[in-house]
């Protein structure tokens, strides 16, 4: 029986913080936050986690900033098209928009049965109107999206004061976890074996 929901927000390097966020099911309330930044860190939660096989677990999918040179490069990278015909030059990895980061650890997850999804983070925001017309982790978004999360959804138990941005978007996860459980949501597209999901 699923108890609790579990929201991931992986960053894209150990020198970018992820967040998790714990949900229980029944009260809706949030039992537990947290900042961790390496590869260990999230396995050592996930080792030290007794509701493991109790638990939907949403993880999100950061972004493949690595492979090029330039700010405007890297920034600009979401938003090419990706030519499937022809000969396109994929130097640098240019048509990778994901990066595989945490998922050796995610499928030793999934073999010891608990049930993982991944999501893209700004595509379940819309679904969820917690979207804002900032530029994307400024403190003007993480504002509103603090104070979205607070007033739509009901997490009174948040702070006034600014939260960490991961933690933020593992609340986010939280949330598509329960509409998971709920039949709310579809499946739109695969990423290393695992359903990346969003809200119907």
């Amino acid at each position: 029986m699923i108890t609790h929901a579990v929201g991931l927000s992986l960053g894209p390097t150990s020198s970018v913080e992820s967040g998790v966020a714990v949900r229980e099911i029944a009260t809706g309330n949030l039992i537990h936050l947290d900042k961790l930044f390496s590869m260990n860190d999230i396995n050592l939660f996930f080792e030290n986690y007794p509701s493991l096989k109790n638990s939907i677990i949403c993880v999100s999918l950061p972004w493949d900033n690595t492979m090029l040179e330039g700010k405007w490069r890297v920034l600009s990278k979401p938003y090419q098209m990706i030519h499937t015909l022809g000969n396109f030059p994929n130097s640098d990895n240019w048509m990778q928009r994901f990066s595989p980061r945490g998922c050796d650890l995610l499928n030793t997850l999934k073999d010891k049965g608990a049930e993982i999804y991944r999501f893209e983070v700004y595509l379940t925001r819309q679904k969820l109107d917690l979207y804002s017309n900032f530029k994307e982790r400024s403190s003007a978004d993480c504002k509103f999206l603090q104070s979205a999360l607070r007033n739509l959804y009901g997490f009174e138990e948040l702070p006034t004061n600014m939260m960490p941005v991961a933690q933020l978007e593992a609340i986010v996860g939280t949330i598509l976890a329960q509409e998971k459980l709920n039949n709310n949501t579809k499946k739109i597209f695969d990423f290393k074996n695992f359903d990346v999901i969003n809200v119907r």
